[in-house]
């Protein structure tokens, strides 16, 4: 009679062997007392170096968030430890702290160029970025290095100086200034505000910072597509490593890490200037009217979640209305608009009212074992293009042998709902899938957008000054 053991044993066990066979492959002239890896176990945590950044880590409204966050959180649960993360400020910072041992590993969204494999070992790489020449909308747009007249600015330390060091052999006139106190993030707002110039980033940051300044223009490509990969110091023994080998390629088998990937750049890989521009201005100038409504009637849904939605159904138009009749600010069937109590579909608030219910009730008919954020798109792609179509699509997604709980796998197959081959196999038929994927990738580009600016918003509101009684301030704090 087999014997099953518990999914967190078995991962222990997985974990030991790792520690054995690495002990085996070592030296037999000089095995290492204790691993890298062994030492993890026994501390019982991962001490994890990043840097502060929209792809890195950030602390959002729910607690830690970021790519390289969720990577390392991941490992840390593979191993069975807690993980210990510290952010810095700076390249130099955390490369300092790893050479010193006082770190595991780096996680910090690294390219991996010839002068950091010199003096830092890196493990199986997991993205390719790009580097690319930024400046501002509407400024002459350089195409090659010779064209750079004006002031260029990079993030020290970084990819990005190795580069020009590089191109500097070719071009003996290029010159640049180096940053310790701004990221690539302020670089590029600055940029913007005409501080300077040019700075040079890496193709993911600059693809989500283009949905806030769709100012950011590309002037030409510095570095064709480079690794990105975690670093770890040289003298470790290979135990750590190894235990990282096979963490990623679990997460390569499960899809996990493609389902990560299109969390947090998946909605950005194509940038539309006109439309993010038109969007940003329709926030200032239209949103306000309607504000109230998506506030009020937003039940369990962020609000900024059901206005995206409304903008990509109608532009917040009350009077929008479609070829196939569907009308209103959230573009509502009158089959549907009648279940839901709506009297008039071009009534706003009745239409917001409405679509939320509909939106909610679409949520709790998702499997309950899909997780979110993955729940929230699959909701979203059966309001566009109905539940049974959406199932279809996950169980070509199955049989193709994907996982139909993971939104990056079924929005592959929903477009081949079109494909007679395969839609003929299923329940419901042909349907425009591909129409749903795109506008599941639409609304995160605005839900994205719009929680940017509101967080902007907030920060200009003006502060209100601490309340005093009998010479003592009284002090505030929020949740």
């Amino acid at each position: 009679m087999a014997v099953l053991l518990p999914p967190q044993t078995i991962r222990k066990l997985k974990v030991l062997l790792v520690v054995a066979t690495a002990v085996l492959l070592a030296s037999c002239d000089r095995i290492p007392p204790q691993s890298s890896l062994g030492l993890v176990l026994e501390r019982g945590v991962l001490k994890v170096g990043t840097l502060y950044g929209l792809t890195t880590y950030y602390t959002g409204a729910s607690g830690p968030e970021g790519f390289e966050y969720e990577l390392a959180k991941g490992f840390a649960d593979y191993l069975g430890v807690k993980l210990e993360i510290f952010p810095y400020y700076s390249l130099s910072q955390s490369f300092y702290h790893l050479e010193e041992q006082n770190l595991d590993l780096l996680a910090a969204e690294l390219t991996v160029t010839d002068q950091r494999a010199e003096q830092f070992r890196f493990g199986p790489p997991y993205q390719q970025v790009s580097q690319k020449l930024v400046f501002k909308q509407g400024k002459e747009r350089p195409r090659e290095v010779s064209d750079l007249t004006g002031s260029l600015v990079v993030v020290a330390d970084s990819s990005h100086t190795d580069t020009l060091e590089h191109l500097k052999q070719q071009y003996p006139g290029l010159n640049w200034q180096e940053s310790n106190d701004m990221d690539s993030e302020e670089l590029m707002e600055a940029v913007i505000a005409e501080q300077f110039d040019y700075t040079i980033t890496d193709s993911n940051i600059l693809a989500l910072m283009r949905r806030r300044h769709p100012e950011l223009a590309i002037g030409f490509t510095l570095q064709e597509p480079q690794r990105v990969a975690w670093a770890m110091n040289k003298q470790l023994d290979d135990s750590l490593f190894s235990a990282l080998l096979d963490y990623f390629g679990t997460l390569h088998q499960s899809g996990r890490l493609a389902a990560l990937e299109d969390k947090y750049f998946g909605h950005v890989r194509q940038f539309n200037y006109v439309d993010t521009r038109l969007f940003i201005q329709a926030v200032d100038n239209i949103l306000p009217k309607f504000r109230k409504w998506f506030e009020g009637h937003a039940g369990g849904l962020d609000w900024r979640l059901l206005a995206a939605m409304s903008y990509q159904e109608s532009h917040w138009d009350p009077k929008a209305k479609s070829p196939t009749g569907v009308r209103g600010m959230m573009m509502l069937t009158l089959p549907t608009a009648k279940d839901l109590g709506v009297t008039s579909r071009l009534d706003a608030e009745q239409s917001i009212r409405g679509g939320s219910q509909y939106l909610q009730e679409l949520l709790r008919r998702v499997p309950d074992r899909i997780r979110d954020p993955d729940r929230v798109w699959f909701a979203l792609a059966a309001y566009n293009v109905g539940m049974g179509h959406l199932e279809d699509a996950r169980v070509l997604t199955e049989r193709q042998g994907a996982n139909p709980d993971l939104w990056v796998d079924v929005k592959l197959r929903l477009p081949m709902l079109r494909q007679k081959k395969h839609y003929k196999t299923t329940k419901y038929g042909y349907a425009r899938g591909d129409e749903a994927v795109t506008y599941v990738s639409n609304i995160r580009r605005y839900y994205d957008t719009l929680v940017w600016l509101e967080e902007q918003r907030e920060k200009q509101l003006p502060q209100t000054e601490p309340e005093s009684q009998n010479g003592e301030e009284k002090l505030q704090t929020t949740d």
